[in-house]
């Protein structure tokens, strides 16, 4: 019994301390102090890739100089290095699972895959099977002989070392799906459940794999009787229905037409899972960095209009209200459907009065056109008050005003918030037909400005009103307005991305049940590389961090949204982070020939040259990069000065409102 009580004391003691140092170990303190502690010099090329073993006291790099290193990060120490066998550049490197990190797998440039054995420095398997760059390789502790990796020939590969075979199956063939130009660029394996498998590929969509169910569904085709007897019109479908599940930033189909004209490619060069498994972060080549919600999964929110509030003369922008009706909002691919049921709308409560006063400096933020501010203090109360209308209506007004990529639909999103909490939320309203039109859905939001003079007569010939209907009015009726692209959502959402693109009746169905994402992050660039990362930072997920073009990379806090600190980590860009598994310390690497480790600097160093201390400075000129000419960032990136890079206001495409009324500027 003694025996059993020392035990189990011992295991909760443990438990304790493992849940402390969870939820501890990365603090917003220690975020505020990170600074640089070492750089690691060994290699001779740009390093593209960095991991950590599962204990955290290795960490191992790959390089364009096709050499590995495995590093003794707390003592600053090479360990071992060695040539993999490359003839290129490498871009992953992974340590084989419950292999005592004696096996190292790398994945480069001249399309091949080589396990190496440490101990030997030895490379004991080479894998020649793809037929274009090698992006990614993941791993799965639940599968120790297993890994996998992504390749620009659009395919997904399986290993499986235990097999005498030097080949590799093929689990996923994107080109099947997409044609023969995708090219797959990352991919990561689910840490809690490792049946599950992330892709990101060419374009906006982010795909989702139950790779248990890839198996099983193709056992099934080999043990069936009739599995080599076909008809005419019989086709065997490469995956199961129910394999697969699509996510995406809502706006980004419907954005692919403009960016596409104007060279700028979206393509997922990141994806990783948090912790617990339960959320998905992609960085968008070309667009910002997102957050999907695996367990509460939302459709976009471009094909939701909400129903019927009381008249106008009832409660408005989100203050108090009374039996009034539910907006009821329901998804419809083509349009918007409306609903009719009745439903009781919660009283506004007031808010208290330290979120009031945070209320009160976004107003005077936004009254002194200082949107970033405003939208991170209106964040701020946001997660304190998630009930509160007013405050998404207002968050709305800053987004619509701001302008940068991604921020009327982030607007639109807000205002569907804000009327479903008040139904009679009048700028909310108004400024959902102006998202509308801001996002191409003309029609769409004519249904939604005559919607919303029906419901405020008052306010229908207003200067604002007025401004909008010419606006709406000019798109419809202009020679230059394509029918399909303005009208509804399903066409534009199922488009091919051009060119040679062959995208299959299964890949629409597939990207037509897409969901959308929880968050997005803004202020880096992520327009010249195609490896650079984004990751969670705290074993809770507390913060996302993620590399940048102009050299430094950026935190974030998870559920505001918040952008908290950014920090020079490269004299160009900033490509990898890995954070530690267990402390406040992260490696960082990018065009440099270095390694770059961060930690907690001790309160006495009051001076940290690596502290980009304008941080709304760095994020609006990363907006313009990402807006600029491709051959503007390649002659900047020589070295050339560009005038139309360095002035003018952020957010590129998005047009300006000729003519805004009071309904629409102004916070409540």
């Amino acid at each position: 019994f003694a025996v059993v009580s020392v035990t189990l004391v011992c295991f909760v003691q443990e438990r304790g301390a493992l849940g402390f140092e969870r939820h501890y170990h990365v603090t917003d303190p220690f975020i505020r102090r990170l600074g640089l502690e070492a750089e690691l010099q060994g290699h001779s090329g740009c390093v593209n890739c960095l991991e950590w073993n599962e204990k955290g006291d290795l960490l191992a790099s790959g390089s364009d100089d096709q050499h590995t290193i495995v590093w003794d990060p707390l003592h600053h120490k090479k360990l071992l290095s060695m040539h993999t066998g490359h003839t290129a550049n490498i871009f992953s490197v992974k340590f084989l699972p419950h292999s005592g990190d004696r096996i190292l797998i790398t994945g480069a440039a001249d399309s091949k895959v080589h396990v190496h054995d440490l101990t030997v420095k030895e490379t004991i398997h080479m894998f020649g099977d793809h037929t274009n760059r090698v992006k990614r390789i993941a791993t799965a502790p639940m599968w120790p002989n297993t890994f996998w990796s992504a390749a620009e020939d659009g395919l997904i590969r399986q290993y499986d070392l235990r097999e005498n075979s030097k080949r590799s199956e093929v689990l996923i063939d994107l080109t099947e799906y997409c044609g023969q130009l995708v090219e797959a660029k990352c991919l990561t394996v689910n840490p809690q459940d490792n049946n599950y498998l992330a892709v990101g590929a060419s374009g906006p969509f982010v795909r989702l794999y139950d790779i248990r169910m890839i198996h099983n569904h193709r056992k099934s085709m080999k043990q069936s009787p009739s599995a080599g007897v076909h008809t005419f019109c019989d086709r065997q479908k490469p995956l199961p229905d129910g394999a697969a599940q699509y996510y995406v930033a809502g706006h980004l189909p419907v954005k692919l037409p403009d960016y596409n004209n104007r060279l700028r490619v979206l393509v997922a060069t990141y994806v990783t899972f948090s912790p617990d498994g339960t959320e998905l972060l992609v960085n968008m080549g070309g667009e910002q960095v997102y957050l999907f919600d695996l367990t509460y999964k939302q459709r976009p929110y471009t094909f939701l209009l909400p129903k019927k509030c009381h008249t106008s003369g009832e409660v408005q922008n989100g203050k108090t209200s009374t039996n009034g009706v539910s907006n009821g909002i329901h998804l419809h691919s083509n349009g918007f459907r409306l609903s009719e049921g009745r439903a009781h709308v919660s009283p506004q409560v007031e808010l208290p009065p330290y979120l009031e006063r945070i209320k009160q400096q976004a107003n005077e933020a936004f009254a002194c056109q200082l949107w970033t501010q405003a939208i991170q203090l209106y964040s701020k109360a946001v997660q304190k008050a998630p009930n509160n209308a007013m405050l998404y209506g207002n968050r709305a007004a800053a987004y619509m005003k701001r302008k940068w990529d991604g921020d009327h639909y982030d607007a639109l999103r807000d205002c569907l918030k804000a009327i479903s909490l008040n139904p009679c939320h009048l700028k909310a309203h108004f400024r959902l037909a102006r998202c509308l039109f801001e996002l191409k859905y003309v029609a769409e939001a004519l249904e939604c400005l005559d919607d919303f003079k029906g419901k405020f007569p008052e306010q229908a010939h207003s200067s604002a009103c007025d401004a909008l209907d010419r606006d709406i009015n000019a798109a419809l009726f202009s020679k230059s307005d394509n029918a399909e692209d303005k009208k509804g959502g399903g066409p534009i959402r199922l488009r091919a991305t051009g060119r040679k693109d062959s995208i299959s009746e299964d890949e629409m169905v597939l990207r037509e049940r897409s969901y959308d994402y929880k968050f997005r992050y803004c202020g880096h660039c992520n327009t010249t590389t195609d490896i650079k990362e984004a990751n969670f930072f705290g074993s809770n997920a507390q913060y996302i961090v993620s590399g940048s073009d102009d050299g430094s990379f950026f935190i974030w806090e998870k559920e505001t949204t918040n952008l908290v600190r950014v920090l020079q980590g490269d004299e160009s860009i900033v490509n990898c982070l890995q954070p530690h598994p267990s402390y406040c310390f992260l490696a960082t690497s990018g065009i440099d020939p270095v390694v770059r480790l961060w930690n907690p600097r001790p309160e006495s160093e009051t001076l940290n040259g690596r502290v980009v201390v304008d941080m709304e400075g760095a994020s609006q000129a990363n907006q313009r990069r990402m807006n600029a000419d491709p051959l503007e960032v390649m002659l900047l990136n020589m070295g050339y000065r560009i005038t139309g890079l360095t002035s003018g206001g952020a957010g590129g495409s998005d047009d300006e409102d000729s003519s805004e009324g009071q309904v629409q500027c102004r916070p409540s």
